[in-house]
């Protein structure tokens, strides 16, 4: 751009194409169906870990679009599946879950992640993960 000319709208919103690559929201890779499966939830449980809709995961799983944000937040839950799965066994991730815990006050993980609180189950997996009791 040449200096003093102003720039279009449309220079304004396009970034280098490096950089449009870095800020694309991650994708989810797993279907919705499947990323529940992969939790061990059924839909109401995947509606309160995720804070979305029963009736929106069911439209979903039945192949109705995902819009970016949704993706993104899904993004979010796949990886803690991910997570999970690396510290516990993968097929026991929905019942832990479910099951209160003292080192969340006898909370559920999942009570946790309604309340918005994520983060404490992220630190916990950081410190399984560094063999320190969580």
């Amino acid at each position: 751009m040449i200096k003093g000319t102003p720039m279009t709208s449309r220079q304004k919103t396009k970034p280098h194409p490096a950089l449009a690559a870095v800020l694309r929201p991650a994708s989810c890779d797993l279907p919705v169906g499947e990323l529940r499966h992969a939790l061990g939830l059924n839909r109401r449980l995947f509606s309160r870990l995720t804070g979305y809709s029963e009736r929106a995961i069911a439209d979903w799983e039945a192949g109705k679009e995902v819009s970016d944000s949704t993706r993104q937040r899904l993004t979010e839950i796949q990886r803690l599946q991910q997570a999970l799965a690396h510290v516990i066994k993968a097929d026991f991730v929905g019942t832990w879950l479910q099951t209160p815990n003292p080192a969340f006050d006898g909370l559920k993980p999942i009570e946790i992640v309604e309340r918005g609180e994520i983060d404490r189950l992220w630190r916990m997996v950081f410190m399984l993960e560094a063999g320190q009791p969580g």
